[in-house]
């Protein structure tokens, strides 16, 4: 897997501050996309143990309070095997540390994918569905279109029901 791009301290992508892996490579390529230059899978640098152990070490910085790690595209979820080790690093090694996770894939259709489910698993915060140019709206939090849903996932897995995230 490439990445695109490694943002430290991060205060737009999700809540508080974060560090936001922006990942290569997607097949939704929809239209009026912001990042469309992720859309190509080997654009960026090549993403290693040695990143991941960057990220986890920067999650656990003492001397700043950083929220969480956002994951975004690219499509995240193109590249269940890879991010799903990164996600569980990141619940087992970093206490108290938040992942949200930006997808054009439906919740309920990860759901139903065992491989993309694991990933998901360990997913707190999901903006979910294809950017709709139709549909835009910058006025929206966390999301660029009016059919995107900014999802609790924990909290929805255990009701078997969406909640949304406040």
């Amino acid at each position: 897997m490439n990445y695109a791009d490694y943002k430290r301290f991060d205060f737009l992508n999700g809540t508080g501050i974060r560090h936001s892996l922006f990942v290569s490579g997607c097949h939704f390529h929809c239209k009026g996309c912001w990042n469309a230059v992720a859309w190509n899978p080997n654009f960026g640098q090549l993403y290693t143990d040695a990143v991941e152990n960057k990220i986890i070490e920067d999650l656990n910085l003492p001397e700043v309070n950083v929220q969480g790690l956002s994951l975004l595209g690219g499509e995240p979820f193109d590249h269940p095997e890879t991010l799903t080790k990164l996600v569980k690093r990141v619940n087992q090694e970093c206490a108290g540390k938040d992942i949200w996770c930006w997808t054009g894939f439906q919740f309920e259709d990860l759901l139903h994918d065992p491989e993309r489910r694991e990933m998901l698993n360990h997913i707190d915060v999901l903006v979910d569905g294809q950017f709709d140019i139709t549909k835009r709206n910058l006025k929206l939090k966390f999301r660029g279109s009016s059919n995107q849903r900014v999802i609790n996932v924990r909290a929805s897995i255990k009701e078997d029901q969406i909640v949304l995230q406040a």
